[in-house]
């Protein structure tokens, strides 16, 4: 049976192999003219450029907790870090690559063959950030695995992987967040409000930095954060599958069926086929739903066969399920077709007050139905799939189709970046049309891929959560124990400090942004008469310093306090700190991702003609709600999910010497 488990790692480079074919398949697409090809370099160049700096400063911060790892813990943790951390930049610098080849690419296919040539290159550039995502994710999790599997802490020292793609994750979420907002704020605000251009317009000077900043936040931050919640969700299915059977049965089966989620997001990618007129939003759905059936049959036959129990079966039904119904009811609160979006868009014929009074609302009431469905889920999970390892087997359920999920989500800004090479090149307005109405689609698809992130974070918290209790040998949490009490109100004011941290940061960049763009506009008037030539460097150059500059402290937030509080009061505090911290940040991040995505596509059903279209006072007003929700769904909304999951990943690999350690402030005070 042992020698199965060689599938897991094979199925992780076929992964990887597909990338590689359809990255070749995109370098076959011609780019266009050289104006395109242009302004396509200037945003590669400063796409990568931002990502170089950022992994340059993340390398200190790595060798350091590489350090403490080796000599606090053990080599196989510290190496299983370092692998996981390596994996996380590689996916990253790899995918994004793709992504800014693939946007002029789309453009061209729009402008010579149509909508359906043009889906189908944007989605194969998402399809390699997607591909490589489960590649490197299952590559490194099974490697390791068939390298420890002889040692009896074998899981133990895997959750150092999910430690170092968590931790590379949260720097590139926050930092890629900070960024992108920072420069979309500036083009927006200067450039769409108070110059009253369009937002790709060559001669606003953050164009280019925005375009930059939908490939480092929504590509490589995106990528990141799944990366590090499918490799999260194995580790935790290993860890809780190793107790329920003693035989090792239950590790092979939760490999064998990411492994199968690998094929099944292959297949699905090839279902995804558009027709010209059609809507590529059906053309998505239908790859996502095939790759899930593929997953559901499979897992059958694997529960039946491997662990002569459907229970695991049942488990990984719940949560696919779970995935595809959160999926739903964020595509209700944020796409254009439905009345949340429509109410938001019609508040904003009296103002910007009342477009952020409804847009607050709308989030707020989208937090409901998910959370009740997560509840459901996970006690369906933990009663109909085996307790704690139904639960763990839930999130890899829900998780199998990553690479179809990221696939459809890294889809969006390679569409949305089209558009804007298409509008700096003054191309006719028949290809903006055509990218335009796939990145209406594509803002879609962000906000229920963000809404997938978040369902998943919450299963693979609460799978590394029983993990750590295991861990650390604590068999119940009271609530009447005050010290667990300190810890519930620490943890539930984290998201809070950790949000208001990363929208302090946004509002700094975009303070700056918009201070130089003035000052282009005010010193250079041949600007805006088209004689002279922005200076976009100098935007690209502010975004990605103060984007660096300000996700140190954010990012270490969510490493140090649970290590604080496990040392001063003990691994019970601890317990309570990723309790509360696990409660209200999948809450906020609900209602913030939503938020935005609603803020945005308001402005967007506003810009389609309704309420006085393009330029009326209610897109004035439904801009500056969208620049509201922009840092709400785009910075700290989608970050929250990795700093949960950080906590509780930092909390499971130090629980052993926080066991022995901890509770030194509640020693000295006896």
């Amino acid at each position: 049976m042992d020698s199965l488990l060689i599938i897991a790692p094979i199925a992780g480079v076929v992964a990887l192999l597909y990338a590689f074919f359809k990255a070749s398949t995109i370098n076959k697409v011609d780019a266009g003219n050289d104006r395109m090809k242009e302004i396509a370099s200037y945003i590669q160049e400063g796409a990568m450029a931002f990502l170089s700096r950022e992994y340059k400063t993340l390398i200190t911060f790595v060798v350091v907790i590489f350090s403490i790892l080796f000599f606090a813990t053990n080599w196989q943790t510290a190496v299983s870090y370092l692998l996981g951390s390596l994996f996380s930049i590689l996916a990253g610098y790899f995918g994004m690559r793709v992504a800014t080849k693939a946007n002029v690419r789309t453009t061209n296919a729009a402008r010579e063959s149509g909508m359906n040539k043009a889906l189908n290159v944007a989605f194969s550039g998402g399809t390699v950030m997607g591909m490589i995502v489960v590649g490197f994710g299952l590559f490194g999790a099974g490697l390791l695995w068939m390298i420890f599997k002889e040692d009896p802490n074998a899981a133990n020292y895997l959750t150092g992987f999910s430690f170092g793609a968590s931790f590379v994750a949260l720097f590139a979420r926050v930092g890629g967040g900070i960024y992108t907002k920072a420069a979309d704020v500036g083009a927006d605000l200067v450039g769409k409000v108070e110059a009253g251009i369009p937002e790709d317009d060559p001669r606003n000077p953050a164009v280019i930095a925005d375009n930059v900043g939908d490939n480092v936040g929504d590509v490589a931050g995106m990528g990141a954060d799944l990366l590090e919640s499918y490799i999260g969700a194995i580790i935790s299915s290993i860890t809780l599958g190793a107790v329920a059977y003693a035989d090792g049965k239950g590790i092979l089966f939760s490999f064998l069926v990411s492994s199968v989620g690998i094929l099944a997001s292959i297949v699905g990618t090839m279902f995804v086929r558009g027709k010209e007129g059609g809507n590529p939003q059906k053309a998505l759905d239908m790859g996502t739903y095939a790759s899930s059936v593929v997953v559901i049959i499979a897992s059958f036959f694997l529960s039946k066969y491997i662990l002569s129990d459907l229970k695991p079966f049942y488990a990984i039904v719940i949560g696919l399920l779970v995935g595809i119904i959160i999926a739903k009811i964020t595509e209700y609160y944020t796409s254009g077709d439905y009345n949340p979006v429509k109410s938001i868009a019609k508040q904003s014929e009296t103002g910007p007050a009342t477009t952020i009074i409804s847009g607050l609302s709308v989030g707020m009431q989208s937090t409901a139905y998910p959370v009740i469905v997560l509840a459901i889920g996970i006690i369906a999970a933990y009663s109909f799939g085996g307790g704690l390892f139904g639960i763990a087997l839930a999130a890899v359920g829900m998780l199998s189709t990553t690479g179809m999920t990221v696939a459809v989500d890294a889809y969006g800004p390679i569409s949305d970046n089209a558009g804007g090479i298409a509008e700096m090149c003054e191309l006719p307005h028949g290809v903006r049309e055509i990218t335009d109405k796939l990145d209406s689609v594509g803002n879609t698809t962000a906000a229920i891929g963000k809404g997938f992130a978040i369902g998943s974070a919450a299963l693979t918290a609460l799978a590394l959560f029983a993990s750590y209790i295991q861990v650390v040998g604590i068999t119940s949490i009271s609530l009447t124990d005050p010290k667990v009490i300190a810890g519930v109100f620490i943890g539930a004011m984290l998201p809070f400090l950790f949000s208001a941290l990363t929208m302090s940061a946004v509002g700094k960049a975009a303070f700056s942004m918009i201070e130089e763009v003035r000052r282009q506009f005010r010193e250079y008037p041949g600007i805006m008469q088209g004689t002279e030539k922005p200076d976009y460097a100098k935007c690209v150059d502010i975004s990605t310093s103060s984007s660096l500059k300000e996700m140190i402290v954010p990012g270490l937030l969510a490493v140090l306090v649970p290590l604080s509080v496990g040392f001063l009061l003990g691994t019970e505090a601890l317990g309570g700190l990723l309790a509360g911290g696990l409660v209200t940040g999948v809450l906020m991040a609900i209602m913030m991702s939503n938020a935005g995505g609603a803020w945005d596509n308001a402005k967007k059903y506003i810009e389609s003609g309704t309420h006085g279209g393009k330029g009326s006072e209610a897109h004035k007003a439904a801009v500056v709600g969208d620049t509201v929700g922009d840092p709400f769904k785009d910075t700290s909304g989608p970050s929250i999910n990795i700093l949960i999951k950080l906590m509780t990943v930092v909390a499971l690999v130090f629980g052993p010497i926080i066991a022995q350690y901890g509770g030194i402030l509640l020693g000295i005070l006896k």
